[in-house]
C-alpha cells in the first residue's frame, strides 16, 4: 500500500516514474534534502543560487546556511510592490554562474501564482536547475511536472487534506541517481560489508527513491496522503481552483466594504488563489486573529515565515484569510460580519 501511494502521487503530478517520488516529512525537509544532497556537493565558491524575495523561509534559510559552508553567492530577485514577481529582474540575474533557481509556485502570503514554467525555461537555457516550492500549488491546482519541466518540486500533505509529517520531493531521476543520500541508516543502503584486512566498512547505496528514505518510513502517512489525493481527484483540481477563485473574488468584494481594512497583494485576482493578506488599522495582526478566534474563525497572523516579503510591503506583520474546498460564501459573510465588528 505504501508503494501504491508512491505510484498514485506520481500520477497526480504527472510523472511516469514512481522512483522520482521521495517521501519526506514535508516541504521543508524536501528543500533541505536538495540543499544538502545536491547543493553540498555541487555548489562551490564562485557559483550562484537564485532565490526570489517572496520565498517562505524554508526556501531561503537552507541556502543561506549552505552558502556559509561552501562559499557560493545567493542572488535575490525582486518582488513588485503588489507582491507579484519581478520577472525582468529575476531573469536578468541569471548568468553562467547560476547553478539553481528557487521559486515558490504560489506565494503563501499573497496567493500570487508564479509562472514557474517560464523561469524553468530560462534556468535551463543557462544550464541551471529549477527547484519549485509547491506547498501552496499542488493542493490547489493542477500541477504537471512534465509540462512545467522543473527539476525538483516539494510539497506537503497537511495542506492537501492529508496528515502532518508527510510530504513529497519530486526529482528528475537522473538527478536523484547522481545525488548522495541525505541521511544514513536502514533501507537506504544496498550493501554494507566489513573488510578484515582494511579494518573498515564499504557501503553501496540503494537506488532512488529508497536511497533518500533512511529508517522506517511513515507508512500510514504515505497511505493517508494517497487517500487525500484520491479525494481531490474525484473533485477535480480544476474545480478546486475554480472554487477558491470564486470565494476569493467574493471575499475581496465584501472586505472592501470596510473602511479601516487594508488588503495587500495584487488587485488582479486572476493571478491569485485562495489567500488574502490584510490588516485592520490600529490593531496588530495578532490581536485581529485573537478576536476572530473568539468567534470560532481561524486566520493566520504574523510574518507567515516570509519576513523579506513583509519588508517589501513595509509591514510589521499581516493577518491572512485563506480558503479551501470546504469553505463557503456563508462563512465569508460571517467573517466579514466579525471583521466589521472588530473595525
Amino acid at each position: 500500500m505504501h508503494e501504491n501511494a508512491r505510484e498514485k502521487i506520481a500520477r497526480f503530478i504527472n510523472t511516469k516514474d514512481p522512483a522520482e517520488i521521495v517521501f519526506v516529512r514535508g516541504t521543508t525537509e524536501a528543500i533541505n534534502l536538495v540543499a544538502y544532497s545536491w547543493g553540498l556537493r555541487n555548489l562551490k565558491n564562485g557559483d550562484e543560487v537564485l532565490v526570489s524575495l517572496m520565498e517562505h523561509h524554508s526556501n531561503i534559510v537552507p541556502w543561506e546556511i549552505l552558502s556559509k559552508i561552501n562559499g557560493f553567492t545567493i542572488k535575490y530577485a525582486k518582488v513588485n510592490n503588489d507582491g507579484t514577481l519581478n520577472y525582468k529582474d529575476f531573469e536578468s540575474k541569471f548568468s553562467s554562474k547560476t547553478k539553481i533557481a528557487c521559486l515558490s509556485h504560489v506565494s503563501n502570503v499573497s496567493g500570487v501564482i508564479n509562472d514557474v514554467k517560464r523561469i524553468a525555461k530560462v534556468a535551463h537555457e543557462h544550464g541551471a536547475l529549477m527547484l519549485v516550492d509547491g506547498a501552496q500549488s499542488v493542493p490547489h491546482m493542477t500541477v504537471d511536472v512534465q509540462d512545467l519541466d522543473v527539476d525538483f518540486l516539494a510539497f506537503s500533505g497537511h495542506k492537501m487534506l492529508g496528515p502532518t509529517g508527510i510530504g513529497v520531493l519530486y526529482g528528475k531521476k537522473e538527478l536523484l541517481e547522481q545525488m548522495a543520500p541525505f541521511q544514513g541508516g536502514g533501507e537506504m543502503i544496498r550493501e554494507v560489508s566489513f573488510s578484515q584486512e582494511q579494518g573498515r566498512c564499504s557501503i553501496s547505496w540503494n537506488v532512488p527513491p529508497w536511497k533518500f528514505e533512511a529508517g522506517t518510513p511513515n507508512i500510514c502517512g504515505g497511505i493517508a496522503l494517497m487517500e487525500a489525493v484520491k479525494y481531490l481527484e474525484r473533485i477535480g483540481m480544476a474545480e478546486v481552483l475554480k472554487h477558491e477563485k470564486v470565494l476569493t473574488e467574493y471575499a475581496v468584494k465584501r472586505m472592501q466594504e470596510c473602511s479601516n481594512v487594508t488588503l495587500y497583494g495584487s488587485s488582479d485576482l486572476s493571478l491569485k488563489c485562495g489567500i488574502i493578506p490584510f490588516n485592520v488599522e490600529g490593531l496588530s495582526s495578532h490581536d485581529v486573529a485573537l478576536f476572530f478566534d473568539n468567534y470560532g474563525i481561524m486566520i493566520r497572523s504574523g510574518f507567515h515565515c516570509a519576513q523579506p516579503l513583509h519588508q517589501i510591503f513595509k509591514l510589521q506583520s499581516s493577518a491572512r484569510a485563506s480558503f479551501y474546498i470546504y469553505n463557503t460564501r456563508e462563512e465569508i459573510d460571517r467573517f466579514v460580519e466579525v471583521l466589521k465588528e472588530i473595525e
